[in-house]
């Protein structure tokens, strides 16, 4: 039967359609008019349904066979598989099915299995077919000569080719740029796991590894036991080293990592990580260990030049742990923990161990300081509660000499002692706000409390007076408790203009006992303080927009006048939480605007500033804010007396003047492949004193690059103790043939002229495979010898996992 023209192709579907309804056993028909016995699938078929679309169909007993017309394929739903092809056959009775010519077969599970024959049996449970091919959802292809499929957990394919990159592209297919090609292939179900025998690694078809056997996790399986994608790397105190991990699987809920590091130079070390899910958390606990001397490159004669590899005193156990958990516990309460301790303060640099400065926890730790803490919290809609306890151990350089290359007898860097920092034994943090209006606004309380202790004697800038000195063996540490309790209301009012008026009243008070003082302070050594601040205040702002067929124009002005009591920062008060101020378009405006409860702006304040914004499209802008604030009286309290000269003084803060430094900060997106932001603090002689800005752009097709840039200028007087800084950060990659490229990134110091970190290198890259290889060079001071080089290797394959790249991090 010949048909032509689209209506008359969907009218003898129609008719097939109704000719197999007249065709079925009244079993079959009673089961489509009348209550189902057995539930209905996912399609709206019962089990004993089937559901068939052609151009030709018919039936001869127990057998539908269907037949497109001119090419065109048919489709039959049985048992929850739909199957497409050019000649389809469905037997009732024994639930098998052939089928020929383009064939598509789409499991109820969604995989799609394509051929150019299928024969099935047993309801699709079994069957074979011949160009067998198939894509699963990551993208992932396995084709194969003949399939045979012996029960639903088992699948065997002859001459198969495996590949986890696509294989056609725009221009039509193309070879894949990893494939794995095997004399046989087993899918098997039970253990989530691909077997090849006699396998062929090619990359860009050509072949470069043979082995007899070889198996991966199925591409289904989110993850399976077994080795990891290795990690090579070449450093010149531990030579050349590989790292092979190897993932053990325990339960979905658990896990282990196993990542020992072999090295030619000294002896290996063992990493290892344990992971475990609970119904209300999660523990991760990481630590590696090793038996081995110190090592690195040394000047040891003073010569300037430094002596390769030298190794000191005998061998010892080193080690690390870093671990964390959090848990969700009945109601609002939440509760967690970090552990993090190292026995070297540079095991982290010489062995390379992958990002071991992590944020977790209710407080962090930062860059080569490592947390550890307990602590617990509820938090509702209406109130928010914490208390925690923590202690630091730090990796950084002693602040006295970190900008030189001071090292004691044995060529070691001098490092921070943790005897100078606090023990935080409480910490408590308490809000909470009414749900019903209050005088028509919105009232917070809040509450604080703090118990800090120390060893060893700290002075500036913890302690202010300029003949303190800044670390002392021969007194002890000055320990602190503080009580702070505040009240703030708030309302908004808006006029029918766009007006936003803010009024505000806060009553603060703190008290603090404060123990173990120096006695050049010429006080008692236990003293007890207290001090108040009652402020008024009024938040003003009128946002405008302007429409154009150009672009969107939004002007936002706004205004802060505030009137507090004046309050004394008694010198007894130690500044622990208020050394560091990062004065932006957020904090301009708070009427606290140092981090912590130390420091204490009062009298009276205005602060103005405004934001612009153009926006000519969905994703292109740009915006600039500029603000500043004006006080009273001038704040000499928070000046800071210059380390390498204490009888002058500067201010780190930008705030003890009658007028503040400049705010200015804006960001820019010309298209969706540029970017941009820059921040700065500007003092009224035009100098930049603090500012960070940042750029990062794509081009093509993987071509992306970044550049950074941040200097803090804060402190005018020279001198070894000057912590100033100013670096600036670069990273890219591009492609210059197909697929291969160069990538590098740096950091240079500005400062001494020298550039810290920097790696450069050959990649390829393309959709399921990067490769890297290159040289890399660190001149950290806090490396415990002179500049290191070595060698790196990065790579990372779709479907099996990466490695590297994370080590590749340049800070």
């Amino acid at each position: 039967m010949q048909r032509s023209g689209r209506l008359q192709a969907l009218r003898d579907r129609l008719l097939a359609g109704a000719a197999l309804a007249v065709l079925a056993p009244a079993g079959m028909v009673a089961a489509q008019t009348q209550p189902l016995t057995q539930p209905a699938g996912a399609d709206g078929l019962s089990p004993e349904a089937v559901y068939v679309e052609a151009d030709v169909a018919s039936r001869q007993g127990d057998v539908i066979t269907a037949t497109g017309v001119d090419g065109e394929r048919s489709l039959v739903r049985a048992r929850g598989y739909t199957l497409r092809g050019e000649n389809l056959s469905y037997d009732l009775a024994q639930g098998a099915a052939t089928a020929e010519g383009r064939v598509e077969t789409v499991a109820p599970d969604g995989t799609v299995v394509y051929a150019s024959r299928a024969e099935f049996g047993n309801d699709f449970t079994t069957g074979v077919a011949v160009d067998f091919a198939t894509r699963t959802a990551n993208g992932a292809s396995l084709m194969a000569a003949t399939a045979v499929r012996r029960d639903a957990q088992h699948n065997e394919l002859n001459y198969a080719i495996f590949t986890p990159c696509p294989i056609c592209d725009a221009n039509g297919p193309k070879t894949p740029s990893i494939a794995i090609q095997a004399e046989k292939v087993v899918q098997d179900a039970e253990l989530r796991a691909i077997l090849y025998r006699n396998a062929v690694f090619r990359i860009g078809g050509v072949p470069v590894f043979y082995t007899p056997f070889f198996a991966h996790p199925d591409p289904t399986v989110d993850r399976a036991s077994g080795f990891l994608i290795p990690v090579l790397d070449y450093d010149e105190g531990r030579g050349f080293s590989i790292e092979t991990p190897y993932l053990h699987v325990v339960s979905p809920s658990e896990d282990w990592l196993i990542s020992p590091q072999f090295n030619t130079e000294v002896a290996p070390f063992l990493n290892l990580q344990w992971r475990r899910r609970f119904a209300n958390g999660m523990v991760v606990v990481r630590g590696g260990y090793t038996y081995e001397r110190n090592f690195g490159d040394f000047d040891l004669d003073g010569d300037g030049d430094y002596e390769s590899n030298v190794s000191f005193d005998d061998r010892e156990s080193r080690s690390y742990l870093l671990s964390h958990g959090a848990f969700d516990l009945q109601g609002p309460w939440r509760a967690g923990f970090t552990l993090e301790r190292t026995s070297d303060k540079t095991l982290f640099d010489r062995y390379d161990v992958s990002d071991p400065y992590q944020d977790n926890g209710l407080y962090y730790g930062d860059r080569r300081r490592l947390i550890t803490q307990a602590y617990a919290e509820r938090q509702t809609q209406r109130s928010y509660f914490s208390i925690a306890a923590f202690a630091l151990q730090s990796l950084r350089l002693d602040p006295r000499f970190a900008d030189t290359d001071f090292r004691d007898a044995s060529g070691f860097q001098v490092f921070e002692d943790e005897d100078t920092l606090p023990v935080v034994a409480p910490l408590i943090d308490f809000r909470w706000e009414p749900y019903a209006p209050v005088f028509g606004g919105r009232l917070r309380l809040e509450a604080s409390a703090v118990s800090l202790t120390r060893e060893r004697f700290v002075g500036a800038p913890i302690l202010s007076p300029e003949l303190l000195p800044l670390v002392s063996d021969d007194l002890p540490g000055v320990d602190t408790r503080r009580i702070t309790g505040e009240a703030e209301w708030r309302r908004v009012i808006l006029t029918a203009g766009g007006l936003r008026w803010e009024p505000f009243v806060d009553v603060r008070g703190d008290a603090y006992a404060i123990s173990d003082l120096p006695p050049m302070m010429n006080v008692s050594d236990d003293e007890t303080v207290t001090r108040g601040r009652a402020s008024a205040g009024l938040d003003l702002a009128y946002p405008l927009i302007r429409r154009t067929a150009a672009a969107d124009i939004i002007l936002e002005p706004m205004a802060q006048l505030s009137a507090s009591t004046t309050t004394e920062l008694d010198p007894r008060i130690p500044n622990e939480d208020s050394q560091t101020l990062e004065l932006d378009e957020t904090s301009l405006f708070r009427l606290d605007r140092f981090p912590g409860y130390d420091l204490l702006e009062g009298g009276v304040r205005l602060t103005a500033g405004g934001r612009a914004t153009i926006r000519w499209a969905e994703d292109r802008r740009a915006s600039l804010f500029v603000g500043r604030s004006y006080r009273s009286n001038a704040e000499n309290n928070f000046l800071a007396a210059a380390p390498d000269a204490p009888d002058q003084s500067y201010d780190p803060t930008g705030l003890a003047a009658k007028r503040s430094d400049w705010v200015v900060q804006g960001d820019f997106s010309p298209s969706d492949r540029i970017r941009g932001w820059g921040h700065a603090t500007i003092s009224d002689d035009g100098d930049i004193r603090r500012a960070q800005a940042a750029v990062d752009g794509r081009w093509g097709l993987r071509n992306v690059a970044s550049l950074s840039y941040i200097v803090d200028r804060s402190n005018p007087v020279p001198g070894p103790l000057n912590r100033n800084y100013e670096f600036v950060q670069l990273a890219a990659q591009q492609l210059v043939y197909g697929n291969w490229g160069v990538a590098g990134a740096a950091i240079a110091d500005l400062n001494r002229d020298e550039i810290t970190r920097s790696e450069v290198g050959l990649l390829f890259d393309d959709d399921c495979f990067r490769f890297e290889i290159g040289v890399r060079r660190d001149n950290t001071r806090v490396r415990p010898s002179g500049p290191s080089e070595g060698l790196y290797v990065r790579l990372n394959l779709a479907t099996f996992g990466g490695s590297d790249y994370r080590r590749g991090e340049i800070r």
